[in-house]
């Protein structure tokens, strides 16, 4: 690991351990071997969180059926986790950027655990709608602080692809995590897939204690401000409110249309329930590959137009799978893997740009306050979503394509909004240490 005070840069001194060559399909990417380890720790960590945040989805026909919820109040399930995630990262927009990075991560990832644990204990809808609350107090913060990290240690002719190799972990999610937690869920109820990622979170916490390093770069010279003042300068800065705003028109529209997206191929399209699992590992084997693909292309041509390619692309496909007839599952499979392949392209580059519109020293209390405007804003979208659908006969959905045309009208919107924000041309302050 780094000594004492060395900076993970490239231009940093570094001992013979950092000047290990990395392993063979990294190399060209131009990660270090502590860059390489620092990045599987996060994406352990982001999995784990994603899993939880997306299997609720699927498992929306199981819960509907298990606790007799409708549509609109299982749109309120998914809602209660991004609005707490949302609120609760405010609050911590204030405090995170006084803590060591990793302290801080490890706290967020300690309560998330516990929260997760509290949604498979839950029997009943009320209270797993306040377990899933209190998950995403935690986790929906993670996040933003795993995207802080990597700001932190990568400068900006690197930041894609770190932001590709950290959004693998959503594409490996799809592949593996859901369809696991699903298959779990249809053997052993719908309460044992929160059981297992639970279960899962003690090791890679173990992990993460002892190999994650310190990060305390952006502490020195800092001068703390009261916690109502930093909020308000966050919150203040015009750059700030450009990418705040590019990020909750991009999270509208996607979670306008993702989390009914399993009732309506289950209700409208004719896929099994027991074949949903194949939908997502579709669409996560794709974004396995793509993503980081889509990080290497932001740094060599643009981050900027990769963003806008792809956003001109899921808008064609949340046009398709919002209006999808009764279809095979290998076109349905086909239509939600290429939609979830671009949304998380856009994703990857959306986000690199968004990282680097702020200076590193305000870098955590901006991604905390981020990832509240994320979680808002999807909360915001799926509560949308659930309005304007109808639960119709047999299971179905009616008016889907109504949202597919609000989804699409803001992607459109951040094809302009993503060239009103400024990235900054910065070096990387993050200190590391080696975890004692």
């Amino acid at each position: 690991m780094p000594h004492e005070g060395s900076p993970m840069d490239d231009g940093a001194e570094a001992g013979p351990a950092l000047r290990e060559r990395p392993p063979v399909g990294l190399e060209s990417d131009g990660l270090q071997r502590h860059e390489i380890v620092l990045l599987l720790i996060l994406a352990s960590i982001q999995f784990i969180s994603i899993v939880d945040f997306m299997v609720v989805m699927p498992l929306g026909p199981q819960l509907e059926r298990k606790l007799e919820l409708d549509a609109s109040r299982f749109g309120l399930i998914v809602s209660a986790y991004t609005v707490s995630a949302g609120i609760a990262a405010v609050l911590a927009s204030t405090i995170l950027d006084r803590f060591d990075r990793k302290r801080a991560f490890l706290a967020l990832f300690i309560g998330f655990l516990l929260g997760t644990l509290l949604c498979g204990l839950s029997d009943s809808y009320m209270t797993l709608l306040l377990a899933r609350i209190a998950t995403g107090a935690f986790g929906g913060i993670l996040g933003g602080m795993a995207l802080a990290i990597v700001g932190d240690v990568f400068p900006e002719s690197r930041r894609g692809r770190a932001t590709g190799v950290l959004m693998s972990a959503f594409a490996l999610a799809s592949v593996m995590g859901v369809p696991i937690c699903l298959e779990l869920g249809t053997r052993f109820g719908w309460q044992s897939p929160f059981l297992a990622l639970a279960a899962l979170g003690v090791p890679i916490l173990a992990l993460a204690v002892y190999r994650l390093p310190r990060m305390s770069g952006h502490l020195k010279g800092q001068v703390r401000s009261r916690p109502l003042a930093q909020v308000l300068e966050t919150f203040s800065r015009p750059n700030h409110l450009r990418a705040f705003l590019f990020t909750f028109t991009l999270m509208f529209g996607a979670f306008a249309v993702i989390p009914y997206m399993s009732l309506y191929l289950v209700g409208n399209a004719g896929i099994a329930e027991a074949q949903l699992p194949w939908i997502y590992f579709t669409g996560g084997l794709l974004t396995l590959f793509g993503a980081p693909i889509a990080g290497r292309m932001a740094d060599r041509v643009g981050k900027q137009p990769v963003y806008r390619i792809m956003g001109v692309a899921v808008s064609v496909m949340m046009l398709v799978t919002t209006n999808l007839p009764r279809v095979s599952l290998a076109v349905a499979a086909v239509c939600t893997g290429v939609f979830m392949f671009c949304n998380a392209g856009r994703m990857v580059a959306g986000m690199a740009i968004v990282t680097g519109s702020v200076e590193p020293r305000r870098r955590g209390g901006f991604m905390s306050a981020n990832s509240a405007v994320q979680h808002l804003a999807a909360g915001i979208g799926a509560w949308v979503g659930g309005k304007i659908i109808e639960s119709g006969p047999g299971g179905s959905i009616a008016h889907y394509g109504r949202v597919g045309l609000l989804a699409v009208a803001a992607t459109m919107l951040t094809l302009w909004l993503v060239g009103k924000v400024r990235v900054l041309s910065d070096a990387p302050a993050a200190t590391l240490t080696a975890a004692e």
